[in-house]
């Protein structure tokens, strides 16, 4: 045979094996190539504690999150979120998940300061009573140590509602639509806190009762909300609050109350029709401190004596006072036994500072 050369048996077998090898780390790379990147599984949230304090942020108050501790119930209709609420028991966690649960809620129960009982969910879970006639959206009734936090409530005559609760907190709802008052603590309901809420869009039934937050009862309700006697809300905690939209005032602190604090909080009164201030101090012994407000058709903050001894021993220290009225700042009355530090400040008060010397 002529022409052409045979390759010898060993040549053979040595190419045979280096095609393989070949093949080999062409597969390597590509399977290396194609295959998912692994990732750290994320942290979980971190919990806000009842009772634990996020500090407004310099210029305003903060936002709270609605992050919520591992849920033993999580409901997704109006019927469960009832059933849930009927009896929990201390260290309850009842979750809301995102939808509407239409009706009025009550909420009775006792947790203790170890094991809160807490209700809570996101800013896609609201709790709808139907309409501005229509009962309270959620009754905190005769409860201790709640924690409640982070969804919506509207339509509702009312709604949020304390009576004869004790030691829980209200914090980063959003509360609208209502047709008298978003938030009421009443009916020696003390020692509380109100955190970080937004409030809008109050009076729709009655612009006359569309406060923004409420403290205790008028004198001429006593009768019929704490046997005739002083409703002693007290020991309260109003902070880092958002309110505007209101018909009445932002907040209304009732006679009968005493020793509480507004702290932090941001007013509009743009919307008020049937009050003429941000702040009505009717109780004794309150700190209202570092709150800013705007808009007032009078004055900014006040105090009234409706009965002896009420009205009185309030201070006011830090607060910014945005007026755009024809009134004073802080108006006194009585002038007796109340202070205006002179760190407050007044603007566009057509009649000042206040109608009482500020003190250093």
């Amino acid at each position: 045979m002529t022409g052409r050369r045979m390759m010898p048996a060993v040549g053979i077998a040595f190419a045979a094996v280096l095609l393989v090898a070949v093949v080999g780390i062409f597969a390597v790379i590509s399977f290396q190539a194609a295959a998912p990147e692994r990732k750290a599984p994320p942290e979980g949230p971190a919990v806000t504690q009842p009772g634990g304090e996020s500090p407004p942020a310099a210029g305003g108050p903060q936002p709270v999150p609605a992050d919520c501790p591992a849920d033993t119930i999580t409901v997704t209709t109006a019927a469960e979120l009832t059933a849930a609420l009927a009896s929990p028991e201390p260290g309850a966690v009842i979750m809301l998940a995102d939808g509407v649960y239409r009706g009025n809620f009550r909420a009775p129960g006792a947790g203790t300061a170890e094991k809160p009982i807490t209700l809570c969910g996101g800013s896609g879970a609201a709790l709808d009573g139907g309409g501005p006639e229509e009962g309270y959206v959620l009754h905190l009734d005769q409860a201790s140590y709640w924690m409640v936090q982070g969804f919506t409530v509207r339509n509702g005559q009312k709604g949020v509602m304390l009576d004869e609760t004790t030691n829980s907190v209200i914090q980063g709802l959003r509360v609208e639509s209502t047709g008298d008052e978003a938030i009421h603590l009443r009916r020696f309901s003390s020692d509380n806190k109100v955190i970080g809420n937004t409030i809008s869009g109050t009076g729709l039934r009655k612009a006359k009762f569309g406060e923004g937050i409420y403290i205790g009862t008028a004198e001429s309700n006593w009768c019929d909300i704490s046997s005739c006697e002083p409703d002693k809300s007290d020991r309260n905690e109003i902070r880092a609050n958002t309110v505007s939209g209101t018909t009445a005032e932002s907040v209304d602190i009732k006679e009968g109350t005493s020793d509480g604090s507004l702290v932090g909080n941001t007013f509009d009164g743009a919307s008020i029709t049937e009050a003429d201030s941000w702040v009505d101090v009717k109780g004794r012994g309150w700190r209202i401190e570092e709150n800013t407000g705007r808009n007032s058709p009078l004055d900014g903050f006040q105090t009234h004596e409706i009965l002896d001894g009420w009205g009185t021993e309030n201070v006011f220290r830090n607060n910014v006072a945005e007026v755009n009225g024809p009134g004073l700042g802080y108006s006194l009355k009585p002038v007796r036994d109340n202070v205006v530090d002179c760190s407050n400040t007044a603007s566009q008060a057509e009649q000042g500072l206040s109608n009482a010397p500020c003190t250093g």
